[in-house]
């Protein structure tokens, strides 16, 4: 048996788990989280770079002898070396030098070459470096271009979002997911908004262009990806790096769950949501991403601080 191939069949068909007290303990609120860390790569990443990664071999744009390019700030760049690995591709990565020493580590570990770029200018250095290097030498390459590709949000729109209405037996009325490339916001949204009559969606972003909730983007500051559509959000919420970092802490010390930090960002978001709910008189069923666990942020100090 070919291990890369039936490693790959794991992807997707992650399990929603409820968080109960003390995380949210409003009457008629139920708060659920799709553990996406149960992915093989580790993070919701694995779904849209397997989907780029198989619409290129469809299209004729990735072939055996091209290297699969693009930007990442870790997890969809581990995504793309862990299939590139399966699957025999070269993957040659841009991202922030101050990307977190466990996510270069993993990132060499399966083979990938990584261009690091300046840290000063987050995810968007790492955008332009590898459109540059890409337009040098295009022959070479096939740039996956997450940023861009309608592949990365389809990937939710037919897999995500059916599992989550599957597993909630179509009882979801709020969706909520924070902005980095958009694809898992602007997917599942997107089919949401189609088979729910009613649901809401919304967005949320740090609230600062400077801020410490990786893989996520402050859109007034950033270049915003081509595949999002700002008329699926019903709303925005703004969260604080400083309340994304507490919820991490929470979430392991009180409920036993590691998340990484922007999975710890989705929950502030989703149980603020929750309080406007509940202050309204509302009920509801939020549903929210843990987009990856903490094993790649262990080294950041805040686990540390109290409480």
């Amino acid at each position: 048996m070919q291990i890369g191939p039936a490693l790959l069949d794991l992807i997707g068909n992650t399990p929603l788990l409820r968080v109960g007290s003390p995380i949210c303990d409003l009457p008629g609120i139920e708060l659920w989280l799709k553990l996406e860390f149960f992915n093989p790569g580790g993070s919701v990443k694995d779904r849209p770079a397997l989907n780029i990664i198989q619409e290129g071999e469809k299209s004729g744009r990735l072939t055996s002898g091209k290297i699969i390019l693009d930007a990442t700030s870790g997890n969809t760049g581990i995504a793309y070396a862990m299939i590139g690995a399966a699957k025999g591709y070269r993957v040659k990565l841009c991202l922030p030098a101050n990307a977190g020493a466990e996510r270069q580590r993993t990132l060499r570990a399966l083979g990938a070459e990584l261009v690091l770029t300046d840290p000063a200018q987050g995810s968007d250095g790492a955008f332009n470096k590898v459109r540059e290097l890409n337009a040098a030498n295009p022959e070479a390459f096939f740039y996956a271009d997450q940023y861009n590709n309608d592949a990365n949000w389809r990937a939710h729109f037919d897999h995500t979002a059916p599992e989550i209405l599957a597993q909630t037996q179509g009882r979801l009325t709020h969706f909520v997911a924070l902005l980095g490339t958009t694809g898992t916001f602007t997917g599942a949204s997107r089919r949401f908004k189609r088979d729910v009559p009613g649901v809401q969606c919304w967005s949320a972003q740090p609230a600062t262009p400077l801020h410490g909730i990786e893989g996520t983007k402050h859109l007034p500051a950033s270049i915003v990806p081509g595949i999002y559509d700002p008329a699926l959000a019903d709303g925005n919420l703004w969260i604080d790096t400083e309340e994304a970092y507490l919820m991490a802490r929470r979430l392991a010390r009180e409920t036993g769950l590691l998340l990484g930090i922007s999975a710890a960002g989705n929950v502030v978001a989703a149980q603020n949501l929750a309080r406007q709910l509940h202050a309204g008189g509302r009920q509801g069923v939020i549903v929210t991403i843990a987009c990856d666990g903490a094993a790649k942020y262990l080294s950041e100090e805040f686990w540390n601080d109290l409480p």
